[in-house]
């Protein structure tokens, strides 16, 4: 029982420092993309391509704290569609994770913008790349973060309040409008998981008590 109570609490305070880590570093991304000369290889882009590497591997927990938030107040079957959703949610991270890896290594194995063009050129050319890692499956990780943030706002859940989800879509759509946005984006991500720090494993540690 204290074995549990102890990884309870370490997961807590894992989701506490990535539900303010996340937005900070996705911030601190956006923030570098305005400098000039950050979207050439250079270390402008390598810190950022970097910074923001980090900042969706802190998402694992986000997604994982919200699971929690959600199964012990539903239904077998909500359980069920919750676990499914946060299936599509780490899909869609797994996606987003490679794709800044790609860019990562891009920038760094580039000298000029001309050849990371180029490098950029034949890594989507590869069959599925592109659709896998640059359209498809990246969508699948604001698809699963919502999901999650609605099922944890409505319903049997409720512990969130429904502004969550609206400042979800809102960052997100702010993002895909100019990614000049995204520290917006990200200051609307941290407003809207700022409760799961404070709520993410209540459930838990009531059902061990």
């Amino acid at each position: 029982m204290n074995a549990a109570r102890t990884t309870s609490t370490r997961s807590t305070r894992l989701t506490a420092y990535a539900v303010v880590g996340a937005p900070a570093l996705m911030a601190l991304y956006g923030g570098i993309r305005l400098v000039p000369g950050s979207r050439e290889p250079g270390l402008g882009w390598t810190t950022g391509h970097a910074l923001m590497f980090a900042g969706l591997l802190l998402f694992a927990p986000v997604f994982l704290g919200l699971r929690r938030l959600i199964a012990p107040r539903s239904t077998p079957a909500g359980r069920l569609a919750a676990g499914t959703v946060l299936g599509v949610a780490l899909t869609g991270l797994v996606a987003s994770v490679v794709q800044i890896g790609i860019d990562l290594y891009v920038g760094l194995a580039s000298a000029t913008k001309d050849e990371q063009s180029r490098m950029f050129e034949r890594i989507q050319a590869v069959p599925g790349v592109l659709e896998a890692v640059y359209k498809v499956g990246p969508l699948l990780f604001y698809v699963g973060l919502l999901a999650l943030l609605v099922a944890a706002s409505v319903g049997a859940a409720r512990t969130l309040r429904w502004w969550s989800p609206v400042l979800m879509v809102a960052g997100t759509l702010a993002s895909m409008v100019d990614l000049a946005f995204i520290p917006l984006a990200a200051a609307c991500y941290l407003v809207a998981l700022a409760p799961l720090a404070r709520l993410g494993a209540a459930p838990r540690t009531a059902a061990l008590a």
